[in-house]
């Protein structure tokens, strides 16, 4: 929705707005010694009991050899936090459903050490309602929920059948045994009035990293000056020539590339002056120029390798080219010495890396 007064999007609210942070999850069964784990995550979406109604977002745990069965999130790095890693999540949804609620699964990312293959495992999951019998939202605290095994629609399997919730015996006993139930440890975060505003500003329907939220912002407000103020013709269907939107959903999809962008944009900002920080067109064209700056050149880049999830030589190989390439930039101030650099070779062009179809999905559902 456009806002003709303030010349940008309209703020929206939804029937579902929160964050929430990931704690840390306890008890975690042990992989087999037959498997190498390559990554340990949680992978979370809106869901009813029937049907997933939102994207699925990913969050990568940590975890430490003196403790294999705990992973925490959000752990103490130098520098900015990977959004990869960052465990404070917003959620947003227009769902009127009575049974609406969060969908954890934790997982691994493994391969096996006779055969090379490569694969994912469940280590459980555990559906969280967002609103109790009366329909009155669940409170903002944290909960202790205890993992289940099999599938959503699957009841009663057991993650760990050696530690059964339905073990008999004295109170003590079965005490003990539920301390030892694998669980994930997640916050729900009451919001203040800033952050319900900047969340109103986002898709209906959407979970996403806390740490991005102002880079998505951004490329919202440019969706709606193109298709809403910038066309000729709102009966038009044509292709638009523009790399912000025709390029931005594939950061969604490599994590590191966004956090070069949140790097680029935090050191950008921090020499702008507070009366530029209030003035949103001069932020707008300032971001589109630290757009080009950073993201047009690494995703175009043959130096930078394939994104391929939970392969650790691959990501090692992406984070020192991107790295490489920032420092780049800030000596040079810009882009435009390391683009014309004989050492740095690019993909030939093609019109995908300027063209915004935003009937594309249509067409896709439609095939």
């Amino acid at each position: 929705m456009w806002d003709a007064k303030t010349g940008t999007i309209r703020a929206r609210p939804s029937h579902v707005s929160l964050i929430l942070t990931l704690w840390s999850c306890k008890m975690i069964p042990l992989p087999g010694m037959s498997i190498q784990v390559l990554s340990r995550h949680v992978r979370l979406c809106l869901f009813d009991g029937n049907k997933v109604l939102s994207n699925i977002h990913t969050v990568r745990a940590t975890w430490q050899p003196k403790k294999p069965r705990t992973w925490t999130f959000s752990p103490q790095v130098t520098g900015i936090l990977p959004c990869l890693l960052d465990g404070d999540c917003f959620l947003r949804s227009n769902s009127l459903s009575p049974d609406l609620g969060i969908l954890f699964e934790l997982g691994i990312s493994y391969i096996r050490n006779s055969t090379g293959e490569r694969g994912e495992l469940s280590c459980g999951w555990v559906f969280l309602k967002l609103f109790d019998a009366s329909g009155i939202p669940i409170p903002a605290k944290t909960y202790e929920l205890f993992l289940n095994g099999g599938t959503p629609y699957e009841k009663g399997v057991e993650v760990d059948n050696s530690v059964s919730r339905r073990a008999h015996g004295s109170v003590f006993h079965q005490m003990m045994m539920m301390r030892r139930q694998p669980q994930l440890l997640v916050k729900l975060r009451s919001l203040n009035r800033r952050s319900r505003n900047i969340l109103s500003l986002l898709p209906e329907i959407l979970i996403g990293s806390m740490c991005c939220i102002h880079l998505l912002i951004f490329y919202r407000q440019i969706l709606g000056d193109v298709l809403l103020k910038g066309r000729m013709s709102m009966q038009s269907a044509d292709f638009i020539s523009n790399p912000v939107l025709a390029t931005f959903p594939t950061l969604l999809e490599q994590p590191d590339v966004m956090d070069a962008l949140r790097s680029s944009w935090a050191e950008k900002e921090n020499t702008l002056k507070r009366s530029e920080k209030r003035d949103g067109e001069f932020l707008k064209a300032v971001f589109l120029l630290v757009y080009h700056d950073c993201v047009v050149p690494l995703l175009h880049s043959t130096l930078l390798p394939p994104f391929r999830w939970a392969e650790e030589e691959t990501e090692s190989a992406r984070w020192k080219v991107i790295a490489d390439f920032l420092k780049q930039n800030q000596e040079n101030k810009g882009a435009l010495q390391a683009l014309l650099s004989p050492d740095g070779v690019h993909a030939p062009f093609d019109i995908s890396e300027q063209t915004y179809d935003f009937l594309g999905e249509i067409r896709k559902k439609a095939v």
